[in-house]
């Protein structure tokens, strides 16, 4: 099956076709196929189903992690529209969020009275080919805001080359650039970061993660079925086993917690967000850490699809902004926000 494809210089899903990278058009395929198929469906974050949603998540990591980051961000993307402007994606369409603020160019927003306008560029910007719609956030006089852009407007160009990385390679994260693109805003200034909806979705990133470490450690599992471990891998094996099953633990109190205050009226979800993303991420880093020292180089030279796993996770966990997380939640906990 393939992915709906416009004429030539109809914008961002224009370079969607036949020929494109190998893992590029694999991963394109698979998206379509999950939203064609209404695979990508989830229940909403506070639903009394927020386990299944993150369930649904890690199941995508663990299959492919550049095909689970895009799942993540249309259905990251459906939660946001829901919550800001009680309005829903359509049938078939393939949306994106790109709220990355890294250092660099920046993207501006601004408004004429009839309408707003985008115009700059907009980095790590994941399923820039692919998707047929994204959520964006820009610079605005009034401070950062969230805007609904379509992808086949013709001012939209993906930028060749933005992402040097082997991992999440399949993922088509680029910097794109906007020129005098029509915007809808969605929820006021600040909106996109200030509602709860955002610590929900901070977590559902975590479960991405925590598939990517199972398939990861399946190599070693699967090891073990065809012949004996020695003490050594073995021990390795248990270790990755236990980290793997405290961190599903830790999945599934959040989704509880979430579905119980799912409008953050005890004002918890920051701390929440900030220890679950903290404790996979650990667990992730030690995970490639026992399944490497126990398989040594054999899988990463010989086996494609572990090698593509590992590189992959460790690229996406560089999402997890490490030590500055860990120093916002100790001034949390610090204030007594969310003690344990």
């Amino acid at each position: 099956m393939g992915i709906p494809v416009p004429p030539a210089g109809t914008g961002a899903a224009s370079a969607a076709r036949p020929g494109a990278p190998d893992p590029f058009q694999a991963v394109a395929e698979q998206f379509a196929g999950l939203v064609e198929g209404h695979v990508l469906d989830l229940p909403l974050p506070g639903s009394g189903r927020t386990g299944e949603r993150f369930g649904a998540l890690r199941a995508l990591g663990r299959q492919e992690l550049s095909v689970a980051r895009l799942a993540e961000g249309h259905v990251d993307a459906v939660a946001i529209l829901d919550e800001l402007d009680g309005c829903a994606a359509n049938p078939g369409e393939r949306w994106g969020v790109w709220a990355a603020h890294a250092p660099g160019p920046e993207l501006h927003a601004d408004s004429d009275g009839t309408g707003w306008r985008l115009r700059g560029v907009k980095q790590y910007c994941s399923g820039a080919r692919i998707c047929t719609h994204a959520l964006v956030t820009a610079e605005t006089g009034q401070g950062r805001r969230l805007f609904a852009v379509r992808l086949a407007d013709r001012g939209v160009t993906p930028v060749p080359d933005s992402w040097q990385a082997l991992g999440m390679v399949g993922s088509d994260t680029l910097d794109v650039t906007f020129h005098d693109v029509p915007a809808e805003p969605i929820g006021q200034v600040e909106g996109y970061v200030q509602r709860a909806g955002f610590q929900h979705g901070g977590v559902g990133v975590a479960a991405c993660w925590l598939g990517g470490a199972q398939a990861v450690a399946d190599t070693l599992l699967d090891a073990a079925g065809r012949h004996p471990l020695n003490g050594h891998a073995a021990a390795h094996l248990g270790q990755a086993d236990s980290l793997l099953h405290a961190a599903e633990t830790v999945l599934d109190r959040a989704a509880r917690e979430i579905d119980e205050d799912p409008l953050d009226r005890s004002s918890t979800g920051r701390v929440r967000s900030l220890r679950v993303r903290a404790f996979v991420e650990k667990v992730c880093t030690e995970v490639l850490q026992h399944v490497g020292r126990a398989t040594g180089a054999g899988p990463l030279c010989r086996n494609a699809a572990h090698a593509r796993a590992v590189a992959d996770l460790t690229v996406y966990l560089r999402q997890h902004h490490a030590e500055r997380s860990d120093a916002e939640l100790g001034t949390l906990l610090a204030r007594g926000e969310g003690a344990a």
